[in-house]
């Protein structure tokens, strides 16, 4: 009886990863160490568990590929990892699906997905929550002259800190610095960037140091442009340098002043040919123990359940721990003023 249990319970292993059952679907990601850590902790155990294969790949953010695909009706992704700061506009166009939150399960201590997640993840119907993230700006301690910049404002200061500043080719968060270091005031930055005024009050700021900027499209960019002096400073997410400091022991130093914080989600594009398989994706990858496992690179998690398996020496690392420094981005305004904004990002790049 127990080698027919035996047998049974093998058949049924061997059947439910059956080739006939498993499917393969494309997830969509940032790369790098962020996307080395979703490997080891969420897809990989994905796909011993359920027997599916993803297909992980590489982009660099903004809705751009994403909106060609679906309007093309040529899907070839199926999950994406979008930035909420993309979200709200994404969703408000059609490109991605409504995700049906309340299948969500709950964390590993038994609290309701509802009351486990931070209220951000779940604002948008389009996606959940799966990291807290920043977006700041390092120095390499050993090409830096000047002094140790600690403001947003030595970012812009070129006199007393001469050398190139590297940031990403986008106008999200370099308006935002732009005007927090002309002296707005954080809670007013949403407000300002919504008038023509302010708009041209931001790219007057820039205009300051336009000279003296390298111009990225990927995060994964940025270590290489701090250690090979290819920049003195650089725009990036806390998670790249956080890693090129742990791992590589470069002489990186991060600066949290003005910092713009958000949320990264998983979303699944409109049209997918395998949005059960991907829902199911997107319920694992955002249990408690994929979760703690960004802890990797830095990044915080989005159950509180996540917590009990961090360790403490990370959790003052985390932008959670510098929220009274930052700044919260607002995917509202960038849905509204994204499009114009970025036309006009456009034009002042070639002018």
């Amino acid at each position: 009886m127990k080698h027919l249990k035996r047998f049974g319970a093998a058949l049924a292993l061997c059947t439910a990863m059956s080739p006939a059952m498993a499917e393969q679907f494309t997830a969509v990601s940032f790369g790098g160490a962020y996307g080395a850590a979703q490997q080891k902790h969420m897809l990989d155990p994905f796909m011993e568990k359920t027997g599916h294969k993803i297909l992980f790949e590489n982009y660099s953010g903004g809705i751009a590929e994403l909106k060609a695909q679906v309007e093309s009706g040529n899907i070839l992704w199926d999950v994406v990892d979008v930035e909420v700061i993309d979200l709200e506009r994404a969703c408000s166009e059609g490109l991605l699906e409504v995700f049906p939150h309340d299948t969500l399960p709950p964390g590993d201590d038994g609290v309701a997905a509802k009351d486990d997640f931070i209220p951000q993840a779940l604002a948008n119907e389009c996606g959940v929550g799966n990291i807290i993230w920043t977006i700041l700006y390092a120095y390499n301690q050993d090409t830096i002259k000047g002094g140790n910049p600690n403001s947003i404002n030595d970012f812009f200061n070129t006199q007393q800190f001469p050398g190139k500043r590297a940031l990403r080719k986008r106008p999200q968060v370099n308006l935002e610095w732009a005007l927090i270091a002309d002296g707005v005031p954080k809670d007013e930055v949403y407000d300002v960037l919504s008038t023509d005024e302010g708009q041209a009050r931001a790219f007057a700021k820039l205009d300051t140091i336009k000279n003296d900027l390298v111009w990225f499209d990927s995060w994964s960019q940025v270590p290489q442009l701090l250690n090979d002096g290819g920049a003195i400073m650089a725009q990036s997410a806390n998670g790249r340098i956080f890693d090129a400091i742990q791992k590589d022991n470069k002489p990186f130093e991060m600066v949290w002043d003005a910092h713009v914080y958000d949320l990264d989600v998983w979303a699944i594009v409109r049209g997918s040919k395998k949005k059960a398989v991907a829902e199911e994706f997107i319920r694992f990858a955002t249990g408690s123990k994929p979760e703690s496992g960004m802890q990797d690179v830095a990044y915080g998690p989005t159950r509180k359940s996540a917590y009990a398996y961090m360790d403490d020496a990370i959790l003052p690392k985390l932008p959670s721990a510098h929220l009274d420094e930052g700044l919260k981005a607002s995917g509202e305004f960038w849905a509204d003023y994204g499009e114009s904004l970025g036309e006009k990002f456009n034009e002042w790049l070639l002018n």
